[in-house]
């Protein structure tokens, strides 16, 4: 199914998709981008499992915000499917962002801004804050450390995203008081198989999140809200 979705795309997305295979493989050389390297599963763990966000939530027009990006996942190969996608992507390690700088270029991806910055520090800039139409996020932190890092972010009426795997609705359940206390209200969770256990999260921005949120860098981690763990989100990358 993932290769046939690949050819079905246009010769340039397809050549795209293919460019991004090879840029990552050589940086990774580099700095630490990915323990994923080989052909296929880059393609179905990296780019067909960032893709899941289009296939299950509508992008069309989106001011699109993704937090810990790393490597782009999930946002640009988003991005390639849907270039009217204006994308900015938060990420607190330059070298990172040189390797999307130059990644875009190559790929001739407009509209997309890159700031270095820790997104507790992002939530705070009014340049930032309340923005974005969507923001999301793959393989960053539990859903209660997450959710302080992308809710200040959201504008009200849009959507904070999380991209999970199999241990999503448990970490869920211990980020209810951090999703409420910062506006949110749980919409939906979406699982499937990738062939692993997959989910995505849907929570709506539904009021402003109090402007002491997001705390200083650091603290969303050490102390979550509502209590529970901080760490131990599963790595898909």
């Amino acid at each position: 199914m993932t290769k046939s979705f690949f050819e079905g795309l246009s010769e340039r997305q397809q050549w795209q998709f293919e460019r991004y295979f090879e840029l990552l493989v050589e940086w990774n050389e580099k700095i630490n981008l990915t323990a994923i390297t080989e052909h296929e599963d880059v393609y179905l763990k990296h780019f067909y499992d960032s893709l899941t966000l289009s296939f299950n939530y509508s992008l069309s027009d989106q001011s699109l915000c993704d937090v810990g990006a790393g490597a782009g996942f999930p946002s640009l190969p988003n991005k390639i499917l849907h270039p009217d996608l204006k994308i900015t992507i938060i990420d607190s390690l330059n070298k990172r962002l040189k390797f999307l700088r130059l990644l875009c270029d190559e790929l001739g991806l407009e509209n997309v801004e890159l700031v270095h910055a820790r997104a507790e520090d992002a939530g705070q800039n009014a340049a930032l804050r309340e923005k974005f139409d969507v923001v999301t996020a793959r393989a960053v932190a539990r859903m209660n450390v997450l959710s302080e890092l992308c809710l200040p972010l959201v504008k009200v009426g849009g959507d904070f995203v999380a991209l999970k795997g199999s241990a999503g609705v448990e970490e869920l359940s211990e980020a209810k008081v951090a999703i409420k206390t910062l506006g949110g209200k749980i919409e939906k969770v979406i699982d499937f198989e990738l062939p692993d256990p997959r989910e995505i999260i849907i929570v709506n921005k539904k009021e402003k999140t109090p402007k002491k949120y997001p705390r200083k860098a650091g603290t969303p981690n050490k102390e979550p809200l509502g209590g529970g763990k901080s760490k131990g989100a599963l790595s898909l990358k």
